[in-house]
């Protein structure tokens, strides 16, 4: 659990450097219920890498976690990394995409690239994305730990594809999560060795940035009917500061709960 004290320094420090590691901060009997869930969705849907210069192809990469099972639904809400994430964004911030990233041996470096660069506002500028990867194994250098580019999120530009820049790993142990200003600079390192590193990659956005993968369609009304309020929040069944994402003025919760609509717009919050 976060105290003032270290939710502080990993502030300080995606401040300075663009990025920080919470250390120790899954428990190992979720991580097993994830990988495990994992492995099953890969094994009976048959997905294989996607086989582009970008997601790689040795790399297998499985979407829209929150419509495949129910564990999934901790990752967004966990209390080591949300308080975090709500601090370098705010309380409003939304689920941008759920997906699980597994690199296998042989796999080349990915391009190192901004989350945000596709987002065209001038850099540098304040967040609007923050992104988190959860270990489910070590990471290290060898098995493709996620390169990062410190205090690159302060550059005036984005990186070129393919370009050539120096990084560090961010090594980490199983349990530990990775988060980041989404400026940074980074990409997934080459797995030299012969067992697979694998991870979580939870990414948020600011509530009034459209979401990498669209929750409100890709996850079955009947499904998000199960998660608990902070997530239905968290996934845009909701309204950004009294204003943004209404229909006919009213939260879209009603669609959840089968109520009737409650006008909300012109109520301003900081959520």
């Amino acid at each position: 659990m976060n105290t003032d004290s270290t939710l502080s320094s990993h502030l300080d420090h995606i401040e300075r450097d663009g990025y920080t590691i919470v250390e120790n901060a899954i428990e190992p009997s979720l991580l097993d219920s994830l990988t495990d869930e994992l492995y099953r969705i890969e094994r009976d849907e048959k997905i294989v890498p996607a086989n582009n210069p970008f997601e790689g192809d040795r790399t297998v990469r499985i979407y829209n976690l929150l419509a495949r099972g129910k564990v999934f639904e901790e990752i967004p809400v966990h209390p080591a990394v949300l308080p975090i994430v709500e601090k370098v964004l705010d309380r409003g911030c939304l689920v941008s995409s759920l997906s699980s990233i597994a690199i296998d041996p042989g796999q080349t470096a990915q391009p190192i690239h901004a989350d945000d660069q596709v987002i065209s506002i001038p850099k540098p500028h304040v967040p609007v994305i923050c992104n988190t990867m959860w270990a489910c194994t070590d990471f290290t250098e060898m098995n493709g730990a996620t390169r990062v580019v410190p205090g690159s999120h302060k550059s005036e530009r984005s990186p070129i594809p393919f370009e050539e820049v120096p990084s560090i790993p961010a090594e980490m142990k199983r349990g530990s999560v990775l988060i980041w200003h989404g400026s940074l600079w980074h990409g997934g390192g080459a797995n030299h060795t012969q067992t697979r590193r694998l991870g979580i990659a939870m990414n948020y956005c600011a509530g009034y940035i459209r979401q990498q993968e669209n929750q409100q369609l890709g996850i079955p009304l009947n499904v998000a009917k199960g998660f608990s309020d902070r997530l239905r929040k968290l996934c845009g069944f909701t309204v950004y500061k009294g204003l943004i994402g209404h229909i006919d003025k009213a939260a879209p919760t009603y669609l959840l709960d089968g109520t009737a609509p409650v006008p909300v717009v012109g109520v301003i919050k900081n959520r």
